[in-house]
């Protein structure tokens, strides 16, 4: 049997300093609910700068410059130390820097809905007409507005404001009157999500030298939903960021799963290329404002940054089988069933040994797995303690229960099979793909020879069910049968002759 596989992968970061204030739910529920909040005055000195983040080792980890194990040489809190690497540009991506995804989000405005102040523009133009990536958009920034327009879009028209250093630069306006689906606000989330994941599709193409024209279809996995009164989620995000990337022979639409849509997003795309419906489909997510400074209220009572400072975005690249890249299992995937239940033992039964028993495996014969890889930097002080960590003890323990490895193994199970986790909380961004670009490393000219990408996700914040949820796959080395194209025109011909020689021997023989 042919698997599909996984052919590249692109990450991407930017810093929102600016929009954790104005934009971070947290942070915007307070200023209506506690204008006077001694959070919101402190809040201000505990944001990181542009060069503190790049000197932050998760967030390096997270665009290639450093490996997972890395962190592991680190003392928490990992804010409080030098990163190896504080470059913008790694080997999967890079942290662009928020005047800059200010420009990106204008220029993939496609309703001239985004306003940016003249002077600023033209500095924008200099920064991102050096781009590498962007170098041929500059003359989609126009030449600004006023300041006093931009005002008046705001003030009288309910237009949500765009700052940078603390300065008004630019807004972004509604695009009808009384539909809520399209507020300013939420078409700047909307932007925000198309931008990032514009970017982090860019550089999935660039990093892996692919052809964006051999792309057939995007499945978009992130967490908001765009649309109007009539359709409220009707979409389509992955083919806004699809036209965006030049992806001009794709189609696509979107997969909503709250923070197990990537690893939904990824058996579709897995199981579209094993039909043969689709050659090439790139699964794709922008990130979301609505969660920057998220546990700003934890960061900043324990006297640490606001760590929740970046908007997360990725592209990863599904296609046929090649004989080099791994292959994704689809006849292995755990699935959190509607009967399933939620306690730990179920979820993990479910999504862990159920698939490994169909394969004859053994929870120690997957080399890795990536689960919800949300950094503890960010999540230990909010209370929510190490989610990988936990994760890994759980299958660990499972192990134990199930006589694979011994108790006294446990410890020494965690890590080895596990890794400490880097992602932003990001809802979708942590969930199993942060590790798919190294997977892809590890799993050809690394020593491993398995790997399982683990989503889960929280159904009942939508009010419609309080179930669970969640979906894993199986990645494998790939054995090095590159798979068939079918038969060559050669070959048909060839069909053809030994046929009309059979036929004609035939008719002699009659």
């Amino acid at each position: 049997m042919s698997y599909p596989v996984i052919k590249g992968a692109g990450y991407a970061l930017v810093y929102t300093p600016d929009m954790i204030i104005h934009n971070g739910t947290t942070q915007t529920t307070e200023r209506i609910t506690n204008p006077d909040s001694e959070y919101l005055k402190k809040l201000p000195e505990h944001i990181r700068s542009y060069e503190e983040v790049l000197n932050y080792a998760p967030n390096q980890v997270y665009i290639g410059n450093m490996n997972p194990e890395d962190l592991r040489e680190y003392d928490l809190p990992w804010c409080s130390q030098d990163a190896k690497c504080k470059d913008r540009f790694g080997r999967f991506g890079e942290i662009m820097p928020q005047d800059e995804f200010i420009a990106l989000i204008k220029i993939v405005d496609a309703f001239d809905l985004v306003k940016i102040e003249k002077g600023f523009t033209q500095t924008l133009k200099e920064k991102i007409g050096s781009h590498p990536l962007f170098k041929e958009e500059v003359e989609k920034l126009k030449e600004g507005e006023e300041l006093a327009e931009i005002e008046k879009f705001i003030n009288e028209q309910h237009a949500e404001a765009l700052y940078h250093e603390g300065k008004l630069v630019g807004c972004v306006k509604r695009a009808h009157d009384v539909d809520v689906n399209l507020t300013a606000h939420i078409l700047f989330e909307n932007l925000v999500v198309k931008a990032s994941g514009v970017l982090a599709f860019k550089h999935l193409v660039d990093k892996n030298n692919l052809n964006v024209a051999d792309i057939d279809y995007v499945i978009e996995c992130s967490e908001e939903a765009c649309g109007d009164m009539n359709q409220r989620g009707g979409g389509n995000f992955a083919k806004a960021i699809a036209e965006c990337s030049k992806a001009s022979n794709a189609t696509g639409s979107d997969t909503r799963g709250f923070c197990a849509a990537p690893t939904h997003a990824l058996i579709q795309a897995a199981s579209l290329v094993k039909a043969g419906t689709y050659e090439n489909v790139v699964i794709v997510a922008g990130g979301a404002t609505a969660k920057l400074g998220m546990n700003g209220k934890d960061h900043v009572k324990k006297e640490l940054p606001v760590l929740e400072d970046v908007v997360g975005a990725f592209a990863i690249l599904i296609s046929k089988n090649d004989g080099v890249n791994p292959i994704i299992r689809t006849d292995l995937v755990g699935r959190h069933t509607v009967g399933t239940g939620s306690s730990p033992q179920a979820v993990i039964t479910s999504l862990v040994t159920a698939p490994l028993d169909k394969g004859g495996l053994k929870i120690t014969d997957i080399d890795k797995y990536s689960v919800e890889m949300q950094n503890p930097d960010i999540t230990k002080p909010a209370g929510a303690g190490d989610v990988p960590e936990a994760n890994y003890k759980m299958i660990g323990a499972l192990g134990v229960k199930r006589k694979e490895l011994e108790r006294k193994e446990l410890k020494g199970f965690v890590e080895k099979h596990g890794m400490p986790g880097w992602a932003p909380t990001q809802g979708h961004i942590p969930s199993g793909v942060p590790y798919l670009g190294f997977a892809r490393e590890d799993l050809t000219n690394g020593e491993l020879n398995r790997a399982m990408v683990v989503g889960k996700g929280s159904l009942f914040l939508g009010r419609m069910t309080n179930l669970f949820d969640g979906v894993s796959v199986v990645l494998e080395r790939n054995p090095g049968e590159e798979e068939s194209v079918g038969v060559s025109k050669e070959e048909i011909k060839n069909m053809i002759a030994e046929a009309m020689k059979d036929f004609a021997s035939h008719l002699l023989k009659e």
